[in-house]
């Protein structure tokens, strides 16, 4: 293993998180504060939660998931796509690291940038709802490990666009609508009998369900199958990862 090709590739992502600092971290982390003021305060006052919490509190988990999946495929699939349109790709291809080693270095500095966002975003969030986190070390784990993967997720957008339109589709249009329809803003016991069942072939709900128990101790869904979702679709995109590396995909073609 190159510890030092991989901190080269990683300490040179995070340096373009400093440059970026405006798009990479106040930006995500103002749009999430209006949410709190828009839905929290105005919206809050109306909304039953059923799990003995306030509205903000409640929509706290959601936010914070929606802009660390947002980061981390955005991250991960800019860092590796712009060395494909600069061309440098090849330099990398050509120096005597392999895969594994570029991917571990992309992959981690988008994970732990959207992680930073994510901690920004959460210790922002106390300036405007009361906040409580019953399993902290829980939290952690699943930011960590929703993090890792759809960064993993983000790398694989950034091999297989070959423009920006396709580099800027899963982040803009997927993503969102599935974090929205995913029980951010409400609990899906709220919803019709058929509208439930559409939820739960929803991914990110199984995401923002397990992320919201780690806060309060009650969610939609068990925690258990919540982390088993996240585990199955790392497993998925370690696998496409995997194809990749072996055919070289969109990468030495």
């Amino acid at each position: 293993m190159n510890l030092q090709a991989i901190s080269a590739i990683y300490r040179f992502e995070m340096h373009r998180m400093g440059r970026t600092l405006l798009q990479s971290v106040i930006s995500p982390v103002v749009s999430t504060s209006l949410y709190f003021i828009v839905f929290g305060a105005a919206v809050g006052s109306r909304m039953d939660t059923g799990m003995n919490v306030g509205y903000g509190g409640f929509i706290t988990p959601g936010l914070i998931m929606l802009a660390l999946v947002t980061q981390c495929i955005s991250n991960g699939a800019n860092g590796i796509y712009f060395q494909k349109f600069t061309g440098t790709i090849y330099e990398i291809l050509s120096a005597p690291i392999d895969m594994a080693e570029i991917l571990i270095g992309y992959v981690g500095a988008a994970a732990t940038k959207g992680m930073i966002v994510g901690l920004i975003i959460l210790a922002t969030s106390t300036l405007f709802v009361d906040l409580r986190v019953d399993h902290p070390v829980l939290m952690l784990g699943f930011m960590a490990l929703t993090a890792l993967s759809f960064s993993l997720a983000g790398f694989i957008i950034g091999v297989w666009a070959r423009n920006f339109e396709q580099l800027s589709l899963v982040p803009m249009l997927v993503v969102p609508p599935l974090t929205f329809l995913g029980g951010t803003f409400y609990s899906i016991n709220a919803l019709p009998p058929f509208w439930q069942a559409i939820s739960h072939l929803n991914p990110v709900f199984y995401l923002v369900a397990g992320f919201r128990w780690s806060f309060f101790g009650a969610a939609d869904i068990n925690p258990l199958i919540s982390l088993g979702m996240i585990s199955l679709f790392l497993l998925v995109c370690v696998t496409v990862l995997t194809w990749i590396f072996r055919t070289g995909y969109r990468l030495k073609s």
